[in-house]
């Protein structure tokens, strides 16, 4: 097992507290095949080792953005089920591995604006259609809960007053454009989670994920945490194809994963930001972290360079700001992150080094 991987399950482990909650129960995963699912995967595929085995890991995906390697591998466990399935077309009723389940956790969306964009009637359907497919199949009853991913996009590019965003901040967010389709997909997934959990009592949990990145992410996603991974492996330079002024908070996928099962197991209708408070960097910052990090590991010597993207809507509808307060998730659920930028990235790099991948 890769050292990163294996230091970060246990970190999860830890951090989340209560893996026994999945002995014996059946987690169907939707979009599995994307970063976060890397690591939900691996977190599932570790809990026998302490002890504690999941009935079945039902994992789906359509694969449109291609299989990864990894997907074959993990599908050698005896409790994990891989099926390759459109979420957003696909009818539940029509196919066994839907019944006797226990949580389910719906991620199937493009999250990089490069291939939404790509795609934006599949991002709105997965989001909307796929959501709503699962809640109606689910609505009697039988499930212990249901986590829907949606996005820190929701809040749109927003007012700088309203910065650090809580989960009452309605937003500032353009219905028509070239990010709309995440966005408003996005929002409007979670009326329909407020208004099933509202009618039939569905035990719903809502996540907002403020820009994760580390192991699991593809260095062709397309977003900057991969871009900034992909050049200094290379020993090519950073290109920042903005002005490098926009700022965020950057979590690491470890501490995002222990977010995202506290949310899960709230076991009751909840919407939660899941990131870092701090710091609140500048990209250009978060490419200087990238520099200095690589220098110390590889002796990487590149440079910063700005460019203009030849994607005319690159920038378009793109948010200044991103930053969440989670006195809520901390507060409701325990949710403390404990792995700072520069240790994330550090991680990120050693991880994809000990890979071999560039």
């Amino acid at each position: 097992m890769n050292s990163i991987l294996k230091k970060d399950l246990q970190y999860m482990l830890d951090s989340f507290g209560k893996a026994e909650v999945f002995s014996d129960k059946t987690i169907l995963i939707t979009g599995f095949g994307g970063f976060l699912g890397y690591y939900f995967t691996q977190f599932f595929l570790h809990l026998p080792s302490v002890g504690v085995k999941p009935k079945k890991l039902i994992l789906l995906d359509n694969f449109m953005l291609g299989r990864p390697a990894w997907v074959d591998e993990a599908g050698e466990a005896d409790f994990i089920q891989i099926e390759q399935f459109d979420i957003a077309h696909g009818r539940p009723e029509e196919h066994e591995y839907f019944r006797d389940v226990d949580y389910v956790i719906h991620m199937a969306s493009i999250a990089s604006p490069v291939y939404y964009r790509k795609f934006p009637i599949e991002t709105i359907e997965a989001n909307i259609l796929g959501l709503k497919g699962l809640l109606d199949y689910y609505k009697d009853g039988g499930l212990s809960a249901l986590l829907f991913f949606s996005s820190s996009e929701i809040y749109g590019d927003p007012d700088p007053s309203a910065v650090p965003l809580d989960e009452e901040y309605n937003g500032n967010v353009s219905c028509i454009g070239p990010r709309s389709c995440y966005d408003e997909s996005k929002r409007f997934g979670e009326t329909l989670c407020y208004y099933y959990a509202e009618k039939y009592g569905m035990p719903i949990g809502v996540a907002r994920p403020f820009n994760n990145f580390g192991p699991g992410m593809s260095v062709d996603d397309k977003r900057v945490p991969a871009d900034f991974a992909k050049a200094v492996l290379n020993g090519q330079n950073i290109t920042i194809l903005s002005d490098g002024l926009p700022k965020r908070t950057f979590c690491y996928v470890a501490d995002a994963i222990c977010g995202y099962l506290k949310v899960l197991t709230h076991g009751r209708y909840g919407y939660f930001n899941i990131g870092i408070e701090s710091p609140e960097l500048s990209v250009r910052e978060f490419a200087a972290v990238y520099q200095s990090v690589a220098k110390e590991l590889t002796g990487y010597d590149g440079q910063i360079r700005y460019q203009t993207s030849s994607d005319k809507d690159y920038l378009t509808n793109n948010p200044n700001r991103r930053c969440p307060k989670i006195e809520k998730a901390r507060s409701l659920l325990g949710y403390s992150p404990g792995i700072d930028v520069e240790e994330g990235v550090r991680r990120f790099l050693l991880y994809l080094i000990e890979e071999g991948i560039r």
